[in-house]
């Protein structure tokens, strides 16, 4: 798949926003945002969405689906029962399941895109008629961020991690899937435990697997977390487990000021962005101009690199507005 270059779009927006000031004037996109109102990832998925609807000057209307992904089917549904002229999702339900729906609502001619979890099947499909992607690839997102792990730590053969992830979710559980494989190819001991619904829903429930975990296995070097709003916890469940600061290697997904914060406090040391605010910005950029000029679906890769210690002051008080 041929994907654009985020600074080359975002470029190019920047300097055609005259032109395209309110082109979306008029038109109605329903946006599901992922998790529940508050939600630390989703809420700034939510803050670049309102922002490009702002811009484009269409409705905007947000849904939130706890992270369940039969929730974001029936959000779906719903949302094409109105007969907008997009919608916006996450790709967590999977093509199987999402694929046929999608067709339909494309067949009634409502530009549908996704952000975040990829739907290889219903971008194939329906790319002419606007389904894009607005992301990062999972599984190269994942690998990359386990060799940087190995990298800074030095792990070897028989040190033990612990990897909290989302297998069960299709392409979303392609990035824990990466970590996993990378990890064991270089003989470490992976202690892997699936983010339960609960977890998934409020990671603030989350504070006994990490202290269990630890206690059970103190030898933990590294513990890796595939969840934008668990790695945002990480400060808190660790202090909970009586864990000090900079005692285990801590890395995880997303910035959010919980996390900045955490980073700070040296309980979390390393974080792959994937800019959510660029994923909710350009995937309602992408449905309104798609709508208005007919033009097929892009592909956009948000990944925004590596935040540690050495550069969470350059980005920290954007963290804190919700902007990255």
């Amino acid at each position: 798949m041929k994907r654009l270059l985020l600074p080359i779009v975002m470029s190019t927006v920047l300097f055609c926003g005259t032109a395209f000031a309110k082109t979306g004037e008029g038109m109605t996109i329903w946006f599901d945002t992922g998790g529940s109102a508050g939600d630390g990832y989703g809420t700034i998925v939510q803050n670049g969405a309102k922002a490009a609807a702002a811009d484009m000057g269409c409705e905007l209307r947000l849904i939130y689906s706890d992270w369940n992904p039969e929730t974001m089917l029936t959000n779906f549904r719903n949302a094409v029962a109105s007969r907008p002229d997009g919608i916006v999702v996450m790709g967590h339900p999977g093509d199987a399941a999402f694929g046929p729906l999608i067709d339909a609502a494309v067949k009634q001619g409502i530009v549908v895109t996704s952000v975040d979890t990829a739907l290889p099947g219903a971008q194939e499909r329906n790319r002419a008629k606007g389904f894009g992607y607005v992301g990062t690839d999972n599984y190269t997102q994942g690998e990359a961020l386990a060799q940087e792990v190995l990298r800074r730590t030095q792990l070897k053969k028989g040190d033990r991690a612990f990897v909290w992830g989302l297998k069960r979710i299709p392409d979303r559980g392609r990035r824990a899937q990466a970590i996993v494989e990378v990890l064991e190819k270089a003989g470490v001991t992976v202690d892997y435990q699936e983010i339960t619904p609960e977890i998934d829903k409020d990671p603030v429930l989350g504070a006994p697997v990490v202290a269990g975990q630890l206690g059970r296995h103190p030898d933990t070097k590294a513990v890796i977390v595939d969840h934008g709003s668990l790695t945002a916890q990480m400060g808190n469940h660790l202090k909970n487990a009586g864990i000090k600061p900079n005692t285990v290697y801590v890395a995880g997904f997303s910035l959010s000021p919980a996390t900045a914060k955490a980073i700070e406090d040296g309980y979390v040391q390393l974080v792959s962005e994937a800019q959510p605010y660029v994923m909710g910005y350009f995937g309602v950029v992408q449905t309104v101009l798609s709508k208005k000029y007919g033009f097929t679906g892009f592909s956009i890769d948000t990944g925004g690199g590596i935040i540690d210690a050495t550069n969470i002051g350059a980005v920290s008080a954007l963290a804190q507005q919700g902007l990255r």
